[in-house]
Order: C-alpha cells, then sequence, then structure tokens
C-alpha cells in the first residue's frame, strides 16, 4: 500500500463538521457492497458509516479530479432537490459541469442533444436519483464517483463517498470537503489558510423556508421603523395641553389669549 501524505489526513476540525452535519448516520438497511464502510449498528436499527472511510474515499476522489487537465471535463450532477445546490456552487468554484435537476437521456450517448456532453468523469448524488447518468456513462466507459448511503447500489460506480445522502447539510458539506482538497491538491488555495467560501452556501434551503424568513426579516424591519418614526414625532411635538387635545380644544403654548368677556360684549352689542 502506498504511503498517504501527512497532509492529507483529517483534521479533528473536518470530523467534527461530518458528525454536525449527520454524515455518519446511514439507512437501516445495507447493501452487501457497502458493509466495508459500516461501522456498527446501534439499538434502533440505525447503520452508523465510518466517517474515517468517508473521508479517505472524499481524499481519493479529489486526487482522480485533481488529475483532470481540464476543470469541465468533470460533470456533477444531482436530481435531487437537496443536492442542486450544491452541485451548483462545486461548479462555480472547480469549473465542473454541473447538472441540476432532470437529467435529458442522451446526454452521454446521442450527440444530437443540445446538451451532449463528453466529460472524463461523472460525480452523481445518489446513485438511485442519477440511475440515468450511471447507466449512460457505463455504455461510453465515463467513471462514476458517487455519494453512497448503507442502501445504495453500487453496479458501475468506481469511486464510493459513504455518506448520508439523505440529509441535505451532508450532502452540501460533502460538496464543500470535496471541492476545497480539489482546489489544495490543485495549489489554487493554501492548505494552512482557511477557504473563505463557507460551508452554509452549498446547503439546500427549502423556498418556503427562505420566504419565512424574509418575511419575519421585513417584520421586522417594519416594526423599527415604526418605532423610529414615534420617536421623532415625540422629540418634535409642540408642548401644550394634551387632555384638551383628546377633546379636539388643543390649544399649543403659542397661541394668543383669548379676552372672553370683551368679545361677549362686542358681540352683544352693549356698552359701558
Amino acid at each position: 500500500m502506498s504511503h498517504v501524505p501527512a497532509c492529507l489526513n483529517a483534521t479533528e476540525e473536518d470530523i467534527q463538521l461530518l458528525l454536525s452535519a449527520k454524515a455518519h448516520l446511514g439507512a437501516q438497511n445495507v447493501d452487501s457492497h457497502m458493509l466495508p464502510y459500516v461501522f456498527k449498528r446501534r439499538n434502533d436499527g440505525v447503520n452508523l458509516i465510518n466517517v474515517g472511510k468517508t473521508w479517505e474515499k472524499l481524499v481519493l476522489a479529489a486526487r482522480v479530479i485533481a488529475a483532470i487537465d481540464n476543470p469541465e471535463d468533470v460533470c456533477v450532477i444531482s436530481a435531487r432537490p437537496a443536492g442542486q445546490r450544491a452541485v451548483l456552487k462545486y461548479g462555480v468554484n472547480t469549473g465542473a459541469k454541473a447538472i441540476a435537476g432532470r437529467f435529458t437521456p442522451g446526454n452521454f450517448t446521442n450527440y444530437i442533444t443540445r446538451q451532449f456532453k463528453e466529460p472524463r468523469i461523472i460525480v452523481v448524488t445518489d446513485p438511485r436519483a442519477d440511475h440515468q447518468a450511471i447507466k449512460e456513462a457505463s455504455y461510453v466507459n465515463i467513471p462514476v464517483i458517487a455519494f453512497c448511503n448503507t442502501d445504495a447500489p453500487l453496479e458501475h460506480v468506481d469511486i464510493v463517498i459513504p455518506i448520508n445522502n439523505a440529509s441535505n447539510h451532508a450532502i452540501g458539506l460533502g460538496y464543500w470537503l470535496l471541492a476545497r482538497e480539489v482546489l489544495r491538491l490543485r495549489g489554487t488555495i493554501s492548505r494552512s489558510e482557511a477557504w473563505n467560501v463557507m460551508v452554509d452556501m452549498f446547503f439546500y434551503r427549502d423556498a418556503e423556508e427562505v420566504e419565512k424568513d424574509l418575511a419575519a426579516v421585513a417584520g421586522k424591519a417594519a416594526e423599527g421603523e415604526n418605532w423610529e418614526r414615534t420617536a421623532e414625532a415625540g422629540e418634535t411635538a409642540p408642548a401644550g395641553n394634551w387632555d384638551a387635545a383628546e377633546s379636539g380644544d388643543w390649544v399649543g403654548e403659542s397661541a394668543a389669549p383669548v379676552d372672553w368677556a370683551a368679545e361677549g360684549a362686542a358681540n352683544s352689542g352693549w356698552t359701558a
């Protein structure tokens, strides 16, 4: 076995990120080919993935991708909504081509199609959801890297990255770690410095949750504006008789005093 450089080993922070994203929580079923990546089975039937194996496979996949000269020869695919944002961000940061959404049959085999591609390697988010892409890749001898849960079918998959692909955060973190490692191996970013792209950018967010957050922010902003207007009105309002103001007979301090006796005499025409 070849010696792996120490710089490629996982740090404590990397392991904590994988555990925080619940990347180690597998399914209750296990495919026979996924048994080497299972650490143990919990009492509730959930299989735990060995995060050490997850990191080893992430580094292996990154080394394979970094060996490809042209970044556009890498294609990342996700038919599931949970991984579409992650593959798009991966493509933006590494230069790979991303297919987010439905995979059009014939993309790899029929050159007449508008979106025909000839990648040298593909990365899929879920072997079940992206089965069409894996099937076509097998026809034209394209290697396949796949994020696989414990119950994932591994037919035509060349490099398995064992991870909980049922978790939105785990999928986003997996693509973020893969992109960071590829950029480090290419020399684009340094290992001694933290990557300036936040992992949150790779996380999928439901449209309803985004609308709720925007509504909450707008509500708080409206409350702040009303409070400021009230405060400004209180500071600039002239002093006066507020009790009389409630009855509609408010008189400010600047109003001239009225001689009611003289006014009454003038109205009645009485003279002294």
